[in-house]
């Protein structure tokens, strides 16, 4: 196997951070037995989830086996995902951040599955996923996600099985929603649905368009880490995938 010299597009806090919570752990259940530093550890989850290489790869370029790199990532995921906001701190947040308005968007993570797996079928995407909830702020910035459900799962019906609607109506706050969305709630801001509208709804949904399009870009943030590209994984494990890399990229946009 060949070697090479890579770059990582993460800051060193984040890798500082993540090193933080992986030595506090080793600290509290008195691990002293391991083949890297936490300081290694946290670069081998980083180089993981944000480049995609498969545990082969990380472990050959570690010096350490593909069980021992795959028992490194699962640890540091479940510790990252412990720390992911919840949906009722993220609207807290909001609120104290003034925000006028969040947005929730959905968002599928695809995953190495065949076509006999209909339920993780998603007819909007054409490709097996994991469907998973977003909410951000005004400007894109992620607030939240949530648990992962079956891609054939449909927006709304993951938005209401996980709750969402009747939070959001609770918090107050405006939320701005794609077509996905229709018949969540009056609090939930959706564009008109249909052809040949009205002129009035066609500028209804310019309007909203543009104050919306934030919820792609965080979408977006979340794809840049690319394990969330194509996830080789149990399905199940998407959600938590997600939590923990929220928490990296909220590091990151600090």
């Amino acid at each position: 196997m060949l070697f090479y010299r890579a770059a990582l597009p993460l800051s060193s806090q984040t890798v500082s951070y993540l090193a933080g919570v992986l030595r506090r752990r080793r600290r509290a259940i008195g691990s002293t037995k391991c083949r890297l530093n936490p300081g290694r550890q946290a670069l081998l989850v980083l180089v993981y989830l944000r480049k995609g290489e498969t545990f082969a790869e990380i472990a050959a370029g570690f010096g350490v086996g593909a069980a021992t790199a795959w028992r490194y990532v699962r640890e540091s995921v479940t510790l990252l995902a412990r720390r992911s906001p919840t949906l009722e701190r993220a609207l807290c947040a909001a609120r104290r951040a003034g925000y006028a308005f969040v947005v929730l968007d959905g968002t599928l993570v695809p995953i190495d599955r065949v076509a006999a797996d209909r339920p993780y079928y998603c007819g909007k995407y054409k490709k097996h996923g994991m469907n998973i909830q977003v909410l951000a702020a005004p400007d894109g910035t992620l607030l939240w996600t949530s648990g992962s459900l079956p891609g054939a799962v449909h927006d709304l019906k993951g938005a209401r099985i996980r709750g969402i609607p009747r939070r959001l109506a609770t918090s107050g706050l405006i939320t701005l929603a794609d077509k996905g969305y229709i018949g969540a709630g009056e609090h939930v801001r959706v564009p008109y649905k249909g052809r040949n509208k009205p002129i009035v709804q066609k500028n209804a949904n310019r309007v909203h368009a543009e104050p919306h399009s934030p919820g792609e870009r965080a979408n977006a943030q979340l794809k840049s880490w690319r394990i969330l590209r194509k996830l080789r994984c149990c399905p199940l494990r998407a959600g938590q995938m997600v939590k923990a890399i929220l928490v990296l990229q909220l590091r990151e946009n600090h």
